[in-house]
């Protein structure tokens, strides 16, 4: 095991670090202030100069020089944004603080091997932060959704109230309305009837197809699962317009039928990639042995082969039923007012009559979709575990 020796660095390095961070975050202020690059200048020198006095005058004492950060940006938020921008800016200021004292102190030395150069520790942790830094990027829309959906304004942005964390300004009267108004209910209704039997269809074809394409002597394999998959690599929008064209042609547009079917063929790639990924490494010969026992077909697929591969079933049926339950273009060309789903009907709620009650409903969706991805993590360490990849 390597010892690696954790030396102190000076402040000018330090502050250096800070600066570069403060510009980051400096950089979304001073846009927001209608002028980014005097947000960038700004952030740079005063997090510089704060991290720079905090490991002059305040080394030894880390916890303090900590609490001074978030001090400092705390008041900072207050006078600026009220008692939301405290909280955020206390929130900010604990960020700095740790990276202040974490980079002046040496110990980011301590997750790299001792023989390290300078560049592979600034790669090691740029890379990092870039990936957090999408993160943040991709999840932070959704964040503002979420409390939004509580206003008790028909705004979609935060009002004074909210932002001072006034009760009178949080309310549930869009759930109210999205659980009584019977255009949303309706929606409700037509999602719930169309993306489970989409799921049943999915879960079905896919399932077999993914079973036949894993044999070794089906002629033209990769030419055939190119075709089955092609519904998510073509644009939705000439999917959609082909699926229109095609049902208008033998009946299908505008019913109920037709909307399933074409649901059904924007899942079906999804269940064959994940069976396809679980059946790599499915052991054929518990097939043949169940064969030699004197099982049919259909026998050693329910008893034997099914169970095996059911998370990866489970788990191409649950991306079936998000598709299908997420979709609003295909429904457009193929639906008609009676198959008028919850997408769609946000989509009207956003283009036509500008109904607060979205930010409810998409509360809700985004609630329903940590779920059922919490589901498939846990599916897919069961299948590991049945595969024998995972000791635990």
């Amino acid at each position: 095991m390597s010892l690696v020796i954790v030396q102190p660095k000076p402040a000018s390095f330090a502050a250096g670090v800070v600066a570069a961070f403060g510009a980051f975050f400096g950089l979304f202020f001073g846009t927001s202030q209608g002028s980014g690059i005097l947000g960038i200048i700004a952030g740079a020198v005063v997090c510089g100069a704060l991290a720079w006095a905090a490991v002059t005058f305040l080394r030894e004492k880390e916890t303090v020089g900590r609490w001074l950060f978030i001090l400092i940006f705390a008041i900072s938020g207050l006078v600026t944004s009220g008692l939301s921008g405290m909280v955020f800016g206390g929130l900010l200021g604990w960020l700095f603080g740790v990276i202040t004292f974490f980079v002046a102190s040496g110990r980011y030395r301590t997750a790299m091997p001792p023989y390290s150069t300078p560049g592979q520790v600034l790669w090691y942790y740029a890379f990092r932060t870039i990936a957090g830094a999408i993160l943040v990027f991709l999840i932070t829309p959704i964040l503002v959704v979420m409390p939004l959906s509580f206003n008790a304004e028909d705004f979609f942005t935060f009002t004074p109230e909210m932002l001072k964390f006034d009760p009178a300004g949080y309310s549930l009267k869009h759930y109210r309305d999205f659980f009584t108004n019977s255009d949303w209910q309706q929606a409700l209704w037509n999602s719930l009837r169309i993306a489970p039997m989409a799921t049943i269809l999915s879960v079905g074809f896919g399932t077999l197809a993914a079973i036949g394409l894993s044999q070794p002597h089906v002629p033209f394999r990769r030419a055939i699962m190119a075709i089955l998959i092609s519904p998510m690599i073509v644009p939705l929008i000439i999917s959609a317009a082909g699926m229109y064209f095609f049902y208008s042609r033998i009946g299908l547009q505008g019913t109920y039928l037709g909307v399933v079917l074409a649901h059904a063929a924007l899942g079906i790639p999804f269940v064959i990639i994940t069976v396809t990924a679980t059946l790599v490494g499915f052991d054929n010969s518990l097939t043949r042995a169940a064969a030699n026992m004197g099982a049919n077909p259909i026998t050693t697929f329910f008893r034997v082969q099914m169970p095996l591969i059911l998370p990866g079933v489970i788990s191409g049926g649950l991306f079936a039923f998000i598709t299908s339950f997420d979709e609003v273009v295909v429904v457009l060309f193929v639906g008609s007012a009676g198959q008028k789903t919850l997408p769609w009907q946000m989509f009207i709620g956003l283009r036509e009559q500008i109904s607060p009650t979205i930010l409810a409903v998409a509360t809700i969706l985004v609630c329903i979709s940590i779920a059922l991805l919490a589901t498939l993590e846990l599916l897919r360490r069961r299948s590991e575990r049945l595969r024998g990849m995972s000791p635990s």
